[in-house]
């Protein structure tokens, strides 16, 4: 009988029990459900890399960023490289037609019309740009004032309907001729002109970024995060610095990216009505503007600028469309 017993004791220790069970196998089992749960979940993805991921797909946005960076180069780095002198005049080299090494022609003063152009790129973008820099400072500091504080509300939004009602096209040209003497007498003829041009330019744009702003703070401000904030005393200029701004900035992106487009317009235009920069200083208006009495003799006086500039309005138009569509929270969770 004992020795039936002690069979059966061995029998029964040679059997695995659930304790000895090897400790591989139940970290597998964890990392198998939790590769499990991640697929389900998808994979994380960081805010910049979804933004840049709806963005190639745009079609017509990657076009115009190409197209951009292509003129922004061109205008940067062509004078630089072409040995042309655009500013002594050459008489005997006047009102030349397309060909080398002039391949845009030359002006009615002998100047070549290509290296002109890239030239007056520089200056159209650069006022494009700063321009636009004025315009979206002011337009974000009185939308988000006026979204956030309530007794500034009316007055604010009424400020902004006044300038949205007035003509603006003229208002410009009245400023250029009031001011223009003034700001030369100061600064320089051509930094003051240019200080002018953008001063104004940025200062009568801004009301669209204005609206814009002040409707998502009307937004924000109402959220539960800011809402615990403000309960826990936290100041109101802590509140728009850390909470309001950061979720209004794919807003004011957007708004800037277009307003490029139309301070490069706007400023075309007033050169374009012999009211912009100086002879010196050739902008695309203003060599448009220049030309159109000689189309005759050469189209690519005006074809040429008329065709950076519209490339570059257009280039930045679609740019702005893919940057739209690329900070939508509901095409982001969809893609």
């Amino acid at each position: 009988m004992t020795d039936v017993a002690d069979s059966h004791e061995h029998a029964d220790a040679d059997k695995p029990t659930s304790s000895d069970a090897p400790a591989s196998d139940v970290t597998d089992v964890a990392a198998t459900a939790a590769a499990a749960e991640f697929a389900d979940i998808g994979e994380f993805r960081s805010l910049r890399s979804d933004v840049w991921r709806q963005f190639k797909r745009h079609k017509g946005a990657m076009a115009g960023a190409v197209t951009l960076t292509v003129i922004v180069i061109l205008c940067l780095l062509g004078p630089v490289i072409l040995t042309f002198d655009t500013s002594t005049p050459n008489v005997s080299n006047a009102n030349r037609g397309a060909g080398w090494p002039h391949i845009w022609g030359t002006d009615n003063l002998g100047r070549d019309a290509f290296a002109r152009a890239l030239i007056g790129g520089r200056i159209s973008l650069a006022v494009g740009f700063v321009a636009m820099t004025v315009s979206i400072v002011i337009g974000s500091l009185v939308g988000v004032v006026a979204g956030y504080f309530r007794r500034l509300n009316t007055p604010l939004m009424a400020f902004t309907d006044l300038f949205l009602s007035l003509p603006l096209l003229p208002i410009l040209l009245v400023t250029v001729v009031l001011f223009r003497d003034p700001v030369q007498d100061r600064f320089g003829d051509n930094l003051g002109i240019f200080i002018l041009m953008v001063g104004i330019i940025g200062g009568t744009s801004w009301m669209s970024t204005a609206r814009i702003v002040r409707g998502e703070v009307l937004s924000i401000k109402e959220e539960e995060f800011v809402l615990a904030s403000r309960s826990i005393g936290t100041r109101s200029s802590v509140l728009i610095i850390k909470h309001i701004l950061p979720n209004i900035v794919s807003q004011v992106i957007v708004s800037a990216t277009l307003g490029i487009a139309l301070a490069i317009l706007t400023e075309s235009a007033v050169s374009f009505l012999g009211l912009g920069f100086p002879l010196e200083l050739p902008t695309w208006g203003k060599l448009l503007d220049d030309a159109k009495d000689r189309i005759s003799l050469n189209v690519w006086l005006v074809a040429g600028p008329g065709l950076l500039l519209s490339a570059t309005v257009m280039s930045v138009n679609l740019i702005g469309d893919g940057l739209r569509d690329a900070l939508d929270p509901q095409n982001r969770s969809n893609g």
